[in-house]
């Protein structure tokens, strides 16, 4: 997970006063304790666990979370926080709360005992609080179901601390040390599996901590359009790629609100868009956005080097490149246009973007591993021309619709589903260019989007899409045998994107009947009007395990 400095933070935003720190050691729920401290009016922002001090000089935090980890303390090179930290914690004022491995790694460090688990505890778990003046419970009930995670347990407390809670089957659940300002929970308060989790953050938050609830979108956005215009000298040119999607969009938007004219916004099409997709998109811009755009086709120069490939992590980073070129080049025409050439390049870029395209940095990736890399992140060229302005990468993405709602982008264009950067080049498994795949996955997706939509059903899911199969299996069309291709159908529905749920399509269609179940009715028009494909398969998977992409 990538770090930030104290020069990124939006300080209007009360970063100097009421900043919660997440330390990532790896867990796959790190980004929701993240999360679930936004949604409680908290500007929290996520770290390596193993990052140096000196990233966090500058940096007062109220509070400090370690979050849990799929290592074992005992294990060799299992990550740890940095030396002194625990200093610079004392020095803040802040209060620390270690969660699961979190809770662990600083009992072992302060001198307490920590063994392979007697009872492991994984799951469902009830927990009761033992101290009924616990500082982390306050008013809540004595007993409550958690999430465990946990093959270790701690066997012996540091000097001072008191055990708070107990599970069911007597492991030590929440400790405290209230003079010191520690604290531990055994399980996950993050996850929805834990009800009065979310009760016991917000508790631990504002009772325990004193942190006040100022963390607006208003302040964000505020302090964006003075860092824009702080960073961009006043004769400066800026260039956004814009993709038609929400981030890009908002972006745009809210760079133009700094800058005016002097922004030169430039729509590229790579040849993986969807069906229509430029002809709807421009005409969006112009008669809505009213952003100065410029198309680009260079789907020609695109497909070209994308040829032959077939590994995913090679086509996210040659499509990278390729859009670099292309800006480059669009740099290059405006310098001869106005005479000044454009020193920046604005994009969309989201914190789950840099959530998973960075490793801890200097951590050897020992906890954390780059799952795929975003073409605005990990995909760009080192020896790139222009420097980067990335109003949005603290955000997530139902926090850059509420965004862009405030900068009057338009309601339609805010609910549009998320369309990844690559295009359909991470939905063709495969060549992309090999046959006509491209143009069969381009029916396939419309026909399935198209009938989401008229179903009433478009605002319910997060993201929905088809994907093309390099498989052909034999089927029965027109009394004829068959040997045609294979697509995937996709829905998911999720708060950010960073977990997923399938979309099992249970609730009814606003206008579809039990007798004409949406999905036969989808699946018998894709075979019908698609040529080449006589089969569809619908992925049930949640993430994790998968991605929401495919590749």
């Amino acid at each position: 997970m990538g770090s930030a400095s104290a020069a990124s933070l939006p300080t209007s935003a009360g970063a100097g006063e009421n900043l919660v720190l997440i330390l990532d050691f790896g867990s796959q729920y790190t980004h929701l304790i993240t999360r679930r401290v936004r949604q409680l009016g908290v500007l929290s922002l996520c770290v390596s666990g193993t990052a140096p001090l000196s990233s966090l000089a500058g940096l007062r935090p109220r509070a400090v979370v370690l979050s849990g980890g799929p290592h074992s303390v005992h294990a060799e090179g299992a990550p740890s926080f940095p030396e002194g930290f625990l200093d610079f914690a004392a020095g803040a004022g802040a209060h620390v709360l270690g969660v699961c491995y979190g809770m662990q790694l600083l009992v072992q460090t302060l001198g307490g005992a920590v063994e392979p688990g007697v009872r492991q505890e994984y799951g469902d778990m009830e927990v009761e609080v033992t101290a009924p003046s616990s500082a982390l419970y306050g008013e809540q009930g004595k007993r409550q179901s958690v999430w465990m995670s946990h093959g270790d347990e701690v066997v012996r407390l540091p000097e001072g601390f008191e055990v708070v809670a107990r599970s069911v089957q007597g492991a030590i659940a929440a400790i405290e040390h209230r003079e010191k300002r520690f604290y531990g929970l055994q399980y996950h308060p993050e996850v929805t599996h834990s009800p009065q989790g979310m009760e016991t953050l917000r508790h631990f938050l504002f009772d325990v901590c004193g942190i006040k609830a100022d963390w607006k979108m208003q302040d964000v956005l505020d302090e964006e359009i003075k860092t824009i215009k702080s960073m961009v000298g006043p004769d400066e040119h800026v260039i956004c790629a814009l993709s038609g999607g929400v981030d890009s969009t908002v972006a745009a938007t809210l760079v133009h609100n700094a800058i005016g004219d002097r922004l030169h916004c430039v729509f590229v099409d790579n040849g993986l868009l969807r069906y229509k997709e430029k002809e709807r998109v421009m005409s969006t811009f112009n008669s809505d956005l009213h952003l100065p755009v410029t198309c680009i086709d260079a789907s020609e120069k695109f497909l070209t080097e994308l040829k032959g490939v077939k590994d995913p992590e090679m086509k996210r980073k040659i499509i990278g490149r390729e859009f670099i070129v292309v800006f480059d080049e669009f740099a290059h025409m405006l310098e001869q246009k106005i005479g000044k050439r454009p020193e920046y390049l604005v994009q969309g870029t989201l914190y789950p973007d840099v959530i998973e395209s960075c490793p801890p940095p200097g951590s050897g990736r020992t906890h954390s591993h780059t799952i795929k890399s975003h073409h605005n992140v990990g995909g760009l060229p080192k020896d790139m021309k222009l420097k980067l302005i990335e109003p949005l990468k603290l955000l997530f993405k139902d926090e850059v619709r509420k965004l862009g709602s405030i900068l009057n982008v338009p309601e339609s264009f805010l609910k549009r589903h998320p369309f990844p950067g690559p295009g359909l080049a991470v939905r063709v498994i495969g060549d992309v260019t090999a046959g006509n795949a491209l143009e069969v996955l381009r029916q396939v997706d419309e026909i399935f989007i198209q009938a989401i939509k008229d179903a009433g059903l478009y605002d319910e899911i997060w993201q929905a899409f088809a994907v093309f199969l390099p498989v052909q299996t034999v089927g029965v069309q027109g009394d004829q045998r068959t040997h045609s291709h294979v697509v995937a159908l996709r829905a998911i529905t999720s708060e950010d994107g960073m977990t997923a749920n399938w979309c099992p399509f249970s609730f009814k269609p606003v206008r579809y009947d039990f007798e004409r179940p949406f999905l036969v009715d989808v699946v018998k028009k894709i075979c019908n009007n698609v040529r080449g494909v006589n089969r569809v398969v619908l992925d049930v998977t949640s993430k994790p395990p998968a991605t929401v992409e495919w590749e």
